[in-house]
Order: structure tokens, then sequence, then C-alpha cells
């Protein structure tokens, strides 16, 4: 099975860092190279705001259940597939990170931390009658913007940005506006590592060296941002490149032991069954 990576599609999106699509599109759409109910990586931000329909998301190998009402977060990196067997309806905003840059140097917005190596954190939201009314307007406001002749940018941020505190404010767990400045850089420097280097060493000290911060200030910062320690987040981090890894190759555990720095089979399993209490064979069998 292989896992496709996408890109975000800037012609799309007429050079633009944000793009809105209606959901019916994407299942209708026949210029697609890959098929969006398989699982695919994506390097971009993703709100799927679902108005009809129901199904399942499958957002790094857990299913999240949705109906009209639901809201789902998919960050930059994770693996996910759509389920249109209902056919649903909504509306799909997806964005870069020099989006988000722009709109931060301009206005107030939450900060897009990793916080889906937490295993507490869902990527799912379920509306309720006023909230949804508010972000239906403001999505579609988007995009009348967008379609002006004279778009201008800077209301599109302003929109965008109101939108995401409204939606910050659903979320208690996810509000990590301790973070100063310089401990966001941070944290994004240490993520970047770990996408370079999970696979070479799950050593925190290691990361902290080359981040030019102390181990413990480290973990301040990655506590402060998604609940875990640095050692968690490295591990986290790694399991779900494993999990990846196991989907798109199917290779054997030995094999896969020594794409990720483990002295031996036993070790790695051993390893995997205790971050997920299950082995890799079992959880390959349970995607099959």
């Amino acid at each position: 099975m292989n896992i496709p990576d996408i890109g975000f599609n800037h012609q799309q999106s007429d050079d633009e860092e944000l793009e809105i699509i209606d959901l019916t599109s994407i299942y209708q759409r026949a210029n697609i190279d890959h098929n969006p109910q398989h699982p695919h990586r994506v390097n971009f931000f993703m709100l799927i705001y679902i108005e009809q329909g129901e199904g399942t998301h499958m957002v790094d190998f857990k299913n999240y259940p949705f109906a009209a009402g639901s809201l789902l977060f998919v960050q930059r990196e994770q693996v996910h597939a759509f389920d249109f067997s209902s056919e649903p309806q909504g509306k799909v905003l997806i964005f870069t990170q020099a989006f988000l840059d722009h709109v931060h140097a301009n206005m107030r917005l939450p900060k897009y931390t990793p916080t889906h190596l937490n295993q507490q954190h869902s990527p799912q939201l379920i509306l309720d009658t006023q909230t949804r009314h508010r972000t239906e307007t403001l999505i579609n406001e988007m995009i009348t913007e967008m379609n002006q002749p004279q778009t201008e940018q800077l209301v599109v941020m302003y929109l965008f940005s109101a939108l995401a505190l409204i939606l910050h404010r659903l979320r208690p767990e996810a509000r990590h506006d301790k973070l100063s400045q310089d401990q966001s850089i941070k944290l994004a420097h240490f993520f970047e590592l770990m996408q370079q280097y999970a696979r070479k060493t799950r050593d925190a000290n290691w990361y902290s060296n080359r981040i030019n911060v102390t181990y413990k200030t480290l973990n301040q910062i990655c506590k402060l941002a998604t609940g875990l320690t640095a050692k968690q987040m490295i591990d986290a981090f790694t399991v779900i490149e494993i999990k990846r890894h196991i989907v798109i190759s199917q290779k054997p555990s030995q094999q896969i032991a020594y794409d990720f720095g483990f002295e031996d089979a036993s070790n790695f399993v051993k390893y995997f069954k205790n971050q997920t209490s299950i082995t890799p064979s079992q959880f390959l069998k349970q995607r099959a």
C-alpha cells in the first residue's frame, strides 16, 4: 500500500496560500491523481467542516465519526483519509505555514502546535447551533472576498483569524497562548528536527543541544505546548512514523527495526508494544 505525499497546489489557489473547497468537488473531481478515501499525507493544514452527511474520517490511523456540525483539524504532515460513502457536504479550508506566518505577523491568531502527538488530543469538534452558524458565515465571507475582482488578502486573514479564535475557544486543551514567541520558535525547530532525525535518534538531550537549550528548558516548552515531555513527544512522533512506514512498506519487523535505528527486531517490537499495547504485526492486521 502506498501513501502519497500531497502538496499544496498553488496553481489551483491562484498562488495564494489559502484555498476553500466544496467537499463535494473533491469526490467529483476527475483530475485528482490520488484516491482521497485512501490514506495520504498532506504538507499543509486542513479544516474540514461537515454541513450534511455522516461517516468516519481517519487521521493518523484513528477513526473519528462525523456528522452535520462536525469540524475536523488535520495538521501538516499528518496522514488522513476521507469517507465519502454518504456523499457528505461541507467546506474544506487548506492553508500553508506561510499563510499562518503572514496572519501571525498582522493579527492575533492561536498557535498551531503539534498537539496531535498527545493521545488525549482529538482532531474533532462538534459545534453547537450558534457556532455552526458563525462558522458557515465566516467561511462564506472568506469565499466571497476571495472571489472579488480585487481581493484584499487582509480581509481574508481577518476573517480566518476570527474563525480560528472562535474555534480555539472550544478547545481548552489546545490553548497554548502561554508560549512566548521565542518558545514557539524553539518548539517549531524541535518539531522540524524530529521530522529529519526521528529515525536516527530518540535522545531528548541530543535535540536540546541542537536547539541550543537545556533539556529542562525543552521539557518545559513541550509540556506547555502539548502536555507531553520532550521524550514523550519524540516517542509519539516516532510511533506515528513507524505506523506510516508499516502501512506503506509492509516490510518485516527486522527491516523496519533497522530503518529506525533499533539494535534488533525484538527491541523494536518491545518498544512499539510498550507505546501502543499491540505488536507491529497486530497493528498491520488491524489496517488490513
